[in-house]
């Protein structure tokens, strides 16, 4: 069964300052480090290279996680990847985050979503697993973002 899980957040912090801590595909532990521990990037490419693989670890020491950038974008402040290999029960996953400027305040607002295919019976770990992964994330970037101005 095909599931999408959607997340947006208004980030405390430039549009900029944010797009710096989230384009990076190697830095998930440094602004989730509630979910994940560690992550390095497969063969030695740059971490903004288009097809590199993101190789990391759940910070509980349970779950091994690969991922393939397919799309990185500056101009639109866009990332999308897919889950080459998971612990988490999941097929066909691909996921989106998309950046926004917000005008009043300097905001940043963010959207993430993934799409992929679930059998029922772990339909409800794999959505608050997403989920929270997401949301977990713009928090953790609206932080880095907001000390990188200091």
């Amino acid at each position: 069964m095909y599931r999408r899980v959607y997340v947006s957040a208004v980030m405390e912090a430039p549009l900029a300052a944010t797009w710096a801590v989230l384009r990076d595909f190697n830095a998930l532990p440094a602004y989730n480090a509630k979910l994940f521990s560690e992550s390095h990037i497969e063969d030695g490419l740059p971490s903004d290279q288009v097809g590199c693989i993101r190789n990391f670890r759940t910070r509980d020491g349970q779950g091994q996680i690969r991922e393939k950038l397919l799309t990185l974008s500056d101009r639109d402040y866009v990332c999308c990847y897919e889950i080459l290999e998971a612990t988490l029960p999941v097929r066909d996953y691909v996921a989106e985050m998309r950046l926004w400027r917000v005008t009043e305040g300097d905001k940043t607002f963010g959207e993430w979503w993934a799409t992929f295919e679930v059998d029922p019976e772990n339909e409800p770990e794999v959505m608050r697993a997403v989920t929270d992964t997401f949301r977990f994330a713009f928090q953790g970037a609206e932080e880095l973002a907001r000390s990188s101005r200091r």
